[in-house]
């Protein structure tokens, strides 16, 4: 079984527990309210644009108890088509426009005049080194008095070279950090810096939609969506969603699912998403007599919430990102690869022989070891299902990602706490 090497401690419950750290932020957030008066944070949250899948984090924001927050951002992005998100009422969003100058360099306008603005005593920014507009807001704000943070992946590898100085520059700008995952605040501490300063936030999808959703899917619709699907609809499905481009190496999955089927493990495959390696891979899937199902791009979440639960395994061979939010939403497990310097910090919820697994990077014959055990059963189903459910109920929840950053406004100090999965039974 492989674990990843990053410092990080998974340390697994015995008996009756939970994920403390959700439960801690919401005492201290009550506590926080309860407390001697504290000047209640006038918070902006500026970001080039928020896409559809933040939608539920804002709005829990929005409904904070103990901080007020205000949104900014453009109503697309500048680099691609990704779908923007659309708020209730209550959600008070400004439009703020970017403009691209090359590449991945945006200015965006209105940042200064909101970094010198006295409507607002803190600043969140997302963190992207390559625009200007966060380097010149971001020391305005501090000049002028104001609390500032930096959400975004932080260190996803060490720094090293001389963008690693330009990266290491900018996140010394801030007053805090709230990162996705725990290995960027290892690479943080590393560098000598405070863990006080460094807020896991984790990050979100829109837990209590994929809840109803759940909730309401019967057995029977799974089974009748095998049939219509597959020709021999009692085989396990790994299911994978993703745009077809090669970075996402999904040729791996299929070689793995060829070798299985050699060693008679056979299995069907769904596959979610549309991009320029299609073609390749339905001939390489056809070829290698594997049962394939290519759906192509599907945006309707009740249809994705039931390609997922039909399914045994989702696989990611190139990295996983909110992919895992999604699938362990409706309990099922998560195959990615072990390289923490090529992951995203959603793989940090995959916990091996509980929550998934993971393989050695680019090795095929290992991705297939690593399947084998989710597509034969041999992991308890139902244990693996409330697990996934679980973990992401616990501490990748807009709940908990709400209370994280509500915590670090409010002036706290951040916790070194680790995710605690539930104990599975043999």
């Amino acid at each position: 079984m492989l674990t990843p090497k990053c410092g990080i401690r998974l340390r697994t419950c015995h008996g009756r527990q939970v994920i403390d750290l959700a439960t801690e932020l919401t005492m201290n957030a009550d506590r926080a309210k309860d407390a001697p008066p504290r000047i209640r944070p006038r918070v902006a949250v500026i970001y080039h644009f928020f896409a559809h899948y933040r939608e539920a984090i804002v709005e829990r924001l929005a409904r904070s108890q103990v901080a007020d927050f205000t949104f900014f951002g453009d109503d697309h992005d500048f680099e691609s088509s990704i779908k923007r998100a659309h708020f209730s009422s209550r959600v008070r969003f400004h439009l703020q426009r970017t403009r691209k100058l090359i590449s991945h360099i945006m200015w965006q306008h209105g940042v200064i005049g909101l970094s010198l603005s006295r409507q607002y005593d803190t600043i969140i920014f997302l963190g992207v080194v390559y625009w200007p507009a966060t380097w010149i807001g971001a020391i305005l704000a501090r000049l002028t008095g104001k609390r500032v943070f930096f959400w975004g992946h932080g260190f996803l590898y060490p720094p090293v070279g001389l963008k690693g100085l330009l990266r290491r520059a900018f996140h010394c700008l801030p007053h805090a950090h709230l990162f996705y995952g725990r290995m960027a605040r290892q690479h943080a501490l590393d560098l000598g810096w405070s863990p006080s300063r460094i807020h896991v936030i984790g990050n979100s999808l829109d837990l209590d939609s994929q809840t109803r959703e759940r909730e309401s899917i019967t057995a029977k619709e799974l089974a009748d969506l095998r049939t219509r699907l597959f020709a021999n609809p009692e085989l396990p499905i790994a299911f994978c969603t993703s745009r077809l481009t090669a970075k996402r190496k999904l040729d791996m999955l299929i070689k793995a699912l060829a070798l299985l089927k050699r060693e008679g493990v056979n299995a069907n495959l769904l596959i979610v998403g549309d991009g320029e390696t299609r073609a390749e891979l339905e001939g390489m899937a056809n070829n290698a007599g594997i049962a394939a199902h290519f759906v192509g791009a599907c945006y309707d979440e009740a249809q994705l919430a039931r390609y997922i639960m039909a399914s045994r395994v989702t696989v990611s061979p190139g990295f996983v990102g909110l992919t895992a939010m999604h699938s362990m939403a409706f309990g099922v497990p998560v195959v990615t690869h072990g390289n923490v310097q090529t992951q995203m910090p959603e793989f940090e919820a995959v916990i091996p022989g509980v929550t998934g697994d993971f393989f050695k990077e680019n090795d095929v014959d290992d991705l297939a070891r690593a399947l084998k055990p989710w597509l034969l059963g041999e992991r308890p189903l139902e244990q693996t299902r409330k697990a996934c459910i679980a973990l992401i109920e616990s501490a990748w929840s807009p709940e908990f990602q709400g209370r994280a950053i509500e915590w670090a406004v409010m002036g706290n100090p951040a916790h070194d706490l680790a995710v605690v999965p539930p104990k599975m039974d043999a």
